[in-house]
């Protein structure tokens, strides 16, 4: 980085990365282990399933709340020396770190249907909706106080990619139009040319 820049991933970026694997893994698992009877029968394995689903999207949607609001009243301004890193570069480096915990989590959501069918699937489908919850949350934060949020890339990479954990001391802010992503993390609209 030059004179002392820093390279930055955007913290709603990050938070949304897993949504879509989490979500499609869950479906997949939830569609396959439908097929064995299980122990508990599928009744009981769906309606568990569901159970867990809505526990799950609440847990994750809620957590660390607090966390995020005080790193987000506390963020400094950008440095124009910092480098924002692209939606697309800050999603790849997630899924990259975390793709053998998404395998491994996606196996067991299978190998649990022998016993409940279904449910296993549905919490980890739960998992994916409560972080695209949260990011929606983020987005609306990031609208009320008319800045993105972003966090160092180097914080992120010795704290298991995880943006409002210990070693993530504080946020930094740009203008709403900064980056590629628009506030909550999705890809940012073109408007159409005419």
């Amino acid at each position: 980085m030059a004179r002392g820049g820093q390279g930055l991933a955007r913290v709603a970026v990050v938070v949304r990365a897993g949504a879509a694997p989490l979500w499609w893994c869950g479906v997949f698992a939830a569609g396959v282990g439908v097929l064995p009877s299980g122990i508990t029968g599928r009744r009981i394995g769906v309606m568990a399933g569901a159970a867990l689903f809505i526990v799950a999207a609440a847990v994750v949607t809620l957590v660390r709340r607090k966390r995020y609001t005080a790193l987000a009243r506390a963020a400094v301004r950008a440095s124009k020396h910092d480098v924002l890193q692209d939606r697309g570069v800050a999603v790849r480096n997630w899924r990259r770190g975390h793709r053998w915990w998404l395998l491994l989590a996606f196996a067991a959501a299978l190998g649990s249907a022998f016993a409940v069918p279904a449910a296993a699937g549905l919490l980890l489908a739960g998992c994916g909706t409560g972080l695209r919850l949260k990011a929606a949350w983020l987005g609306r934060l990031e609208r009320a106080e008319d800045a993105l949020l972003w966090v160092r890339v180097d914080w992120l990479a010795g704290n298991g990619g995880r943006p409002a954990g210990k070693a993530v001391r504080s946020y930094r802010s740009t203008g709403i139009a900064a980056g590629d992503a628009a506030p909550g993390g999705a890809r940012r609209r073109t408007a159409a040319l005419v």
